[in-house]
């Protein structure tokens, strides 16, 4: 047995645990995904005729949170079957993430009976930081894409 061959082994052990890994990263993500929509709509239900709005926003919270778990569900699949991992899911889960952040800021405000100016001036700064966040993270995704299509081979027929 050569030196080389114990090298050999231990590294495939480590891939193989590494691939264990994000099975159970992955299979973790799915059923937390699950078990937040199950809460979000039992949520709902048990709320919706308490306040509706409410129950309104916490449904799509947790729903977006569960877009959110799913995104990153298939970035694992993904690198499982490429062995890459791609930065086009982290801008999509951020975009996803902000959009959730500045929906739940404009409901806030609105189920607000009164807000005090400074009060008002930090949901406007948050949304203000929320969408500049949005516009970077589409721009980024804009060019990610762009770059994506140049570094495809051309077939030529």
């Amino acid at each position: 047995m050569s030196p080389d061959a114990g090298g050999d082994l231990q590294t495939r052990l480590m891939e193989r645990l590494e691939k264990y890994g994000y099975i159970t990263a992955g299979v973790s993500f799915l059923l937390l995904g699950m078990v937040v929509f199950v809460y979000g709509w039992f949520d709902f239900l048990t709320t919706v005729r308490a306040n509706l709005p409410r129950a309104v926003l916490a449904l799509m919270n947790e729903l977006l949170l569960v877009v959110i778990l799913l995104e990153l569900f298939r970035t694992i699949i993904n690198f499982l079957k490429s062995r890459t991992i791609s930065l086009e899911p982290f801008l999509h889960v951020g975009i996803i993430a902000s959009v959730r952040r500045l929906l739940t800021i404009g409901a806030e405000m609105t189920l607000q009976v009164e807000i005090s100016p400074d009060r008002f001036q930090q949901y406007l700064l948050d949304a203000l930081v929320n969408v500049g966040v949005i516009l970077v993270l589409v721009f980024a995704l804009y060019l990610y894409r762009i770059r994506g299509m140049k570094a495809e081979p051309v077939v030529k027929e």
